[in-house]
């Protein structure tokens, strides 16, 4: 069984800075993509940021220049380092990972969200 687990939210003041981890466990054959995704009260799921295999990122304009997203390979974590928060990036945030359980499949996972919340 795949799992994903975020750890890292909390309430931060704007212009503070929260580390978002995931850590993905259980029968692994290869990951493929993983990505951060948020969603804030009443609006549609968004992705943030994501990562390819090979390492290339991309980013959500909204969160170019202050967040940064990486990937520990042999560990199975990706990160977010988001810098210079702002009250609209208040939301949970969800992991996603699309991966191979065992060799020849491939499917998304979900992890249960975390909550970060930016307010003075």
């Amino acid at each position: 069984q795949v799992q994903l687990v975020e750890s890292g939210g909390g309430l931060v003041q704007p212009g503070g800075s929260l580390r978002l981890t995931c850590a993905v466990s259980g029968r692994i054959f290869s990951i493929n993509a993983m990505g951060w995704y948020r969603q804030a009260s009443g609006i549609q799921r968004e992705l943030v940021a994501g990562i390819t295999s090979a390492g290339t990122a991309s980013y959500a304009d909204s969160v170019k220049g202050r967040f940064t997203i990486s990937r520990d390979t042999a560990a199975n974590t990706v990160h977010l380092q988001m810098n210079s928060l702002k009250p609209d990036d208040t939301a949970v945030y969800y992991c996603n990972a699309d991966l191979s359980p065992i060799r020849g499949t491939r499917s998304n996972y979900w992890g249960q969200g975390t909550q970060v919340t930016v307010s003075s």
